[in-house]
């Protein structure tokens, strides 16, 4: 049974055998994962979140980034709701996955429930990731025409994370994945009115996968062929799901170095039209009032996901390759300070945009999932055409960021939190020295005592 492998996978690993560049590459993640969480906290979607969790009440067993404490799955509820909102996470190519969102608010809060050791959850996390890139990668690309693989798998790499950290044996985890799989939803038709439901995606996902751990430690049953069995998650959710996906490496290799970074806050399918038109301003001189036309060439899923013409709202933006590119080659950046109102409305950035052109390339849409790919053309007011392709944006490990990259975005996102520098400094020592903490307490609480104002959002 699928389950049970990957159930053994979980309780077998131990942070002993685990390689140290997985180990360094983890707090990478962690880090990123924690710059994105702070700076989505005062959106005005995680303040809802925020004032109904308060009125649910809880037990105070873990912290959240909006302040004070909360039950341990609600906790994990509002950090991922956080940590999605500014579009900066990190994504898994293959699986389609944004595991950070999902895995390590559910890990996190589970930690510092049992006050668990820094080394306790980066072995939670990586087996977290791991579930759920596996997962995902099984059942795409088709899964993810309807379901955002994010809410669904993710709900199984939240399990297995919690799992581990609850020391759950390996019955007790198959029945964890069962009731992680029987709860996994999460449909893309937000998109359409561009809905505040993203966000409700990695915070559920995070707390059922918390739910389904916590209720296992107790003996509560579900399906123990979750996965495979024929009224389960591949034969409901997946037109070519494939198992081998599951088992090829399992504990022999870690996938979560496989993991990619956004260095642009927008949906990753927008960033290769980024990447691209930064290139052509850097190199090219471009003046973008010379260009007469612009096409787009890439894969199907980009141009379903991100292929809004029109965007009405600076987060429909970001869905927008449309909006992206012409951004980008107005302004010369894409930031999260960019994604602003008078951007959304500038007149330079609207009219590049209905010269703009996307279209699915067969040759790129064959390469998907393996790559994501892109190639933009340029026709410029004199005749002259100007080509330029990437198969991998910036932040994929075959075109990577490093660890001080990482570092700066953090302190980039956090400062754009109103963090102090001393706070970010302590914060970002604490992650890369996470071997030395032997107790996880009160993650948050540095955010009550820092003196600095939060800065309103753009």
């Amino acid at each position: 049974m699928l389950s049970e492998k990957l159930a053994r996978f979980i309780v077998d690993t131990h942070y002993e055998a685990i390689p140290e560049d997985v180990i360094a590459f983890t707090k990478g993640c962690f880090l990123d994962w924690l710059g994105s969480c702070v700076a989505g906290a005062s959106q005005p979607p995680v303040q809802m979140l925020k004032e109904f969790v308060e009125e649910m009440g809880g037990n105070p067993q873990a912290s959240t980034v909006t302040g004070g404490k909360t039950s341990v799955y609600q906790a994990a509820f509002l950090n991922g709701a956080s940590s999605h909102i500014v579009e900066l996470d990190d994504i898994h190519r293959g699986s389609i996955v944004h595991a950070a969102t999902v895995v390590i608010p559910a890990a996190l809060a589970a930690a510092e429930y049992k006050g668990k050791s820094g080394t306790d959850l980066l072995t939670a996390i990586i087996v977290g990731y791991d579930v759920a890139f596996r997962i995902g990668e099984a059942v795409s690309p088709s899964h993810y025409r309807h379901w955002h693989n994010t809410a669904t798998c993710g709900t199984f790499g939240a399990a297995a994370a919690a799992a581990k950290l609850l020391d759950l044996t390996v019955d007790q985890t198959v029945h964890a994945l069962g009731s992680a799989g029987t709860q996994a939803a999460g449909l893309w038709e937000f998109i359409e009115d561009g809905a505040m439901s993203k966000q409700l995606h990695p915070a559920k996902a995070g707390m059922d996968g918390l739910i389904a751990a916590l209720t296992a430690k107790k003996g509560f049953t579900a399906a123990i062929q979750i996965l495979e069995g024929g009224r389960g998650f591949f034969e409901a959710m997946s037109d070519e799901a494939d198992a081998t996906k599951i088992t090829a490496g399992l504990g022999d290799e870690f996938k979560i170095t496989e993991n990619s970074f956004k260095i642009h806050a927008s949906c990753r399918h927008t960033h290769q039209p980024v990447d691209l038109s930064l290139q052509f301003v850097k190199s090219a001189h471009l003046n973008v009032k010379d260009i007469k036309q612009l096409t787009v060439k890439t894969y199907q899923s980009a141009k379903e996901i991100a292929g809004y013409t029109a965007p009405k709202t600076i987060y429909a933006a970001k869905f927008s390759i449309a909006f992206c590119t012409a951004l980008a080659l107005t302004k010369g950046k894409a930031g999260l300070e960019d994604f602003n109102e008078a951007n959304l409305w500038d007149e330079e950035i609207r009219s590049l945009m209905n010269k703009i052109n996307v279209i699915v390339d067969p040759e790129i849409e064959g390469a998907y999932p393996e790559q994501w790919g892109t190639e933009i053309e340029l026709t410029l007011a004199g005749g002259q055409v100007k080509k330029a392709n990437v198969h991998f944006p910036k932040g994929d490990p075959e075109n990577p960021v490093s660890l001080r990259d990482l570092k700066e975005k953090f302190a980039g996102l956090a400062g754009y939190a109103g963090m102090d520098e001393k706070l970010i400094n302590d914060w970002s020592q604490q992650v890369l020295r996470f071997e030395e903490t032997e107790r996880i307490t009160d993650w948050f609480a540095p955010i009550q005592a820092n003196a600095s104002s939060p800065v309103s959002p753009t």
